[in-house]
């Protein structure tokens, strides 16, 4: 008889257990949701970006150089990718290159940066983008705090949203390479103009408004071929 009044006991107590759980995943679920738990992105100055060392990737001898090169006389449009292989990088990529004949007719290169070079993933996600490629090793393209987005990313609803379009938009990828370091766009006007635009990814599959881009590479005001 006594052990009746111990099962109920015991069966309430589980109940109680798997309620809490529930609502611990659910609350998780909702913050996950949010941007309170997201770190906030710092501003790269100009100063912090231009004596960024990269190296070149295409064919030919390998050359190491400083960022400021790339926009010192007409500016530059450069995407700091997450990760080649991955189809929401790709699929940014390919938004981005439709911008390149508008680019060309203002002078305003279109260039693009990754952390690391695995295989062929950076000659693969050259089909996508039309521009040149680098390695930023350092990752200064991606800081100067460096933000990453782990597996929280795959409960959020809005990175399922971008999931769902790349894929219905016919993107695939792969999962080679790093890919938690949040990458961005930026629109660096020529000389010492200074960042135009500076768009940091918030989660995975976060693009850039394209008309944001072509408005602040309107704003570029190219240097003089003499001027230092």
């Amino acid at each position: 008889m006594s052990s009746l009044p111990d099962l109920e006991l015991f069966t309430m107590g589980m109940w109680s257990i798997g309620l809490g759980a529930i609502g611990v995943a659910v609350t998780g679920i909702l913050l996950a949701n949010t941007d309170l738990f997201l770190s906030k992105p710092e501003a790269a100055s100009l100063e912090f970006l231009e004596t960024t060392e990269l190296k070149s990737l295409g064919e030919g001898e390998e050359r190491t150089f400083k960022a400021g090169e790339l926009w010192k006389k007409n500016g530059a449009v450069i995407m700091a990718v997450r990760r080649p292989g991955c189809f929401l990088c790709r699929e940014e990529a390919s938004e981005l290159s439709s911008l390149k004949p508008q680019l060309d007719q203002l002078g305003v290169p279109l260039y693009a940066v990754v952390k690391e070079k695995i295989g062929t993933e950076v000659e693969d996600f050259q089909h996508y983008f039309k521009g040149e490629i680098f390695l930023d090793e350092k990752k200064k393209f991606y800081g100067p705090h460096k933000r990453k987005m782990l597996s929280m990313g795959l409960i959020r609803l809005g990175v399922w949203q971008n999931f769902l379009r790349a894929w219905k938009n016919g993107y695939s990828g792969n999962l080679e390479g790093e890919g938690f370091i949040l990458g961005g766009v930026y629109v660096i006007g020529a000389g010492k103009q200074g960042v135009l635009l500076e768009h940091r990814e918030r989660e995975f599959g976060d693009k850039v408004s394209l008309r944001s881009v072509l408005d602040a590479a309107e704003k570029i005001k190219p240097q003089a071929a003499d001027t230092d």
